[in-house]
């Protein structure tokens, strides 16, 4: 655990010339001005189309991605969706990014990143992006999701940047705040990365010494997740025995966050976020995070490695932070009667 004792790592600028692919400007799109002194009309002419998938409105990743292009001087034209937490757009998006042929194309998160890129492996290649480079952001594990075949070099149009913590490291780090034998879990089956999370926490189950408690959210006759007796279930959870509620990075999860913390609150269970988002504005006591910022700031390094240094995207690795950063929420502890030891107070960021 001893990189959360650090903060988060702020990546270097990187030196050197510019070159430019031939962009396609959308009339409309929003735009980085010119960033560098003496950038003249013909460089002008030349910005990059990046077009952008999100999928609950910015967020501070975005903004860390597009500060550090800022800092780069990568002036670029932008196409931006948002799909609202509707994974049924998708396929349109698809269709709209082959009619624009960007020069690159930004995802957030899993459930996009698959929607757009597809599975390395895919029986269907034709229904998503292969010809055009793709940088996510946000993505928890793409080698066991299936988006890259593995992290140092992905052989295909497709690399980014990961933002959790190694499950083993954030329970490490939950062991130090509070021992524990049984561990809570509530997850999205229909989510390829949290199947995958839950899979992992069963064989550190085994390698730990402790029980997993996993429980998937109710589900509608689509097969997707609902809010519907979630109540009930961090009810159960704790009347099972568990020591902690570990909130995995869902989306759906996510969104309920107003509704999970109050239950888990009023059922004395303590909640430990894989996400910031978790920690800032979900109510979970504690945290071992990858900051959003940061993580937006990774990506952008890849977004100019391949749109400023024609680098191929296939050998450039898909990687996460090197340094995280532990949060604590002193107003749960409060309302817990749960502090954290002393000493982690002199890393942690408090929430006050």
């Amino acid at each position: 655990m001893k990189d959360s004792a650090h903060s988060d790592w702020h990546l270097c600028l990187i030196d050197g010339g510019m070159t430019r692919r031939r962009a396609l400007k959308l009339a409309g799109a929003g735009t980085l001005g010119a960033m560098i002194a003496g950038n003249g009309s013909a460089r002008a002419q030349q910005r990059p189309h990046i077009y952008m998938v999100t999928y609950r409105g910015e967020t501070d990743v975005e903004r860390g991605f597009f500060d550090y292009l800022e800092a780069q001087g990568l002036d670029a034209d932008f196409t931006r969706r948002d799909i609202d937490r509707d994974n049924d757009r998708l396929p349109e998006l698809v269709e709209e990014i082959r009619a624009l042929q960007p020069d690159l194309v930004y995802t957030w998160g899993t459930s996009v990143t698959l929607g757009i890129a597809g599975r390395h492996d895919s029986d269907t290649p034709e229904q998503h992006i292969r010809d055009i480079p793709i940088v996510f952001a946000l993505v928890s594990a793409p080698v066991q999701s299936g988006i890259i075949p593995e992290r140092t070099a992905p052989d295909r149009n497709v690399t980014g940047a990961i933002h959790v913590v190694p499950p083993e490291t954030q329970l490490r780090a939950m062991q130090a705040y509070r021992p524990f034998e049984r561990l809570g879990v509530l997850y999205s089956r229909n989510e390829e990365n949290s199947v995958v999370i839950v899979q992992d926490l069963e064989k550190l189950a085994e390698e730990m010494g402790f029980t997993l408690l996993a429980q998937p959210f109710v589900e509608d006759d689509r097969g997707r997740p609902t809010a519907e007796g979630v109540e009930d279930l961090v009810q159960s959870l704790k009347d099972q025995g568990a020591d902690w509620l570990y909130y995995l990075p869902d989306t759906f999860l996510g969104t309920i966050y107003d509704r999970v913390s109050p239950a888990a609150l009023q059922a004395g269970l303590p909640t430990f976020g894989a996400a910031e988002l978790a920690v800032r504005e979900g109510g979970a006591l504690v945290g071992l995070v990858s900051r959003y910022y940061s993580v937006g700031q990774l990506a952008a390094s890849k977004a100019i490695a391949v749109l400023r240094d024609d680098a191929d995207i296939a050998g450039i690795p898909a990687e996460t932070l090197s340094r995280f950063s532990l949060i604590i929420n002193m107003q749960v502890a409060k309302e817990l009667e749960l502090y954290p030891p002393l000493a982690m107070l002199n890393y942690a960021e408090v929430l006050t």
